[in-house]
């Protein structure tokens, strides 16, 4: 039975990622935009550090940080909203009957936008360090690795509480995504070092993942002299990302609860009738 059980919710997996990795490369135009849009900020804020002879290592902390910015809008549009558009165009239903967990759904849909993310993500850094020639080093690749894996597990928990939350409350969920959007931008500091921000509003930036893990990638990528630049040194960061991975997690399975439960005893998924 629960190997059953388990097999089932496998294929709710494969089958929730499998338009995200396939389905999304069928619109070219989506990949152009995705990869090439990303970059005219990036190329504006470069700019703007080698007018003010700011010191070289800023140009690659753009580039990095304009790559991120795919990762915090997949998970704005493409997870905290995906329930309630769900919801919308009535397919949300068939979720809910559905003999499966909705954990498997809500993973499926972060394994499905990781990988199409990472690849669009990965397109914008390379074609930034063509452009404007910056030399990134590579000093502990292991690290690195084990950096970006906590830092989206994190993230895409924190799209998976969100999905949720945003069905929860209705048709704010539009809102709160553009209201989220550029804030996050600066408060994470995804075009200069969050230490700039100060220690207190650096530490409470912290709770949103891709901001500790933004710093750790640039001391990694710039070993000689990111640290100057840091926040906290990358094993605190490395711990810190851990602790969210499971606090998310375990956060956006409580509130799947409350929604299948205010579901069971209200009739609806939504705090009030939309």
């Amino acid at each position: 039975m629960t190997e059953t059980w388990l097999l089932r919710n496998l294929r709710a997996v494969r089958g929730r990622a499998y338009p995200r990795i396939v389905g999304a490369n069928r619109e070219p135009s989506w990949v152009f935009f995705d990869i090439v849009l990303p970059l005219l900020t990036v190329a504006a804020y470069a700019y703007i550090y080698k007018f003010m002879d700011a010191p070289k290592e800023f140009v690659g902390f753009v580039i990095l940080g304009g790559a991120m910015t795919a990762f915090w809008l997949n998970i704005l549009w493409s997870m905290a909203s995906q329930l309630y558009w769900e919801k919308e165009t009535g397919n949300l239903s068939l979720f809910m009957m559905a003999p499966i967990s909705r954990m498997s759904i809500l993973a499926g849909m972060a394994v499905g936008g990781l990988f199409f993310t990472t690849l669009r993500a990965a397109s914008t850094m390379i074609i930034g360090i063509v452009v404007f020639g910056i030399t990134l080093s590579l000093s502990d690749p292991l690290m690195l690795i084990l950096v970006f894996i906590v830092t989206m597990i994190a993230l895409y928990g924190m799209g998976m509480m969100f999905a949720s939350l945003y069905l929860v409350f209705g048709r704010e969920a539009y809102h709160v995504s553009n209201l989220m959007t550029e804030p996050i931008y600066l408060a994470s500091g995804f075009y200069f070092p969050v230490k700039a921000l100060g220690f207190w509003a650096a530490a409470g930036a912290s709770i949103i993942p891709i901001t500790l893990g933004l710093d750790a990638l640039r001391q990694l990528f710039y070993p000689l002299t990111g640290e100057q630049y840091q926040f906290l040194p990358v094993t605190v960061e490395v711990a810190i990302l851990a602790v969210l991975c499971v606090m998310f997690i375990g956060l956006s399975k409580l509130s799947l609860d409350y929604m299948e439960k205010l579901g069971k005893s209200t009739g609806r998924l939504t705090l009030r009738w939309q």
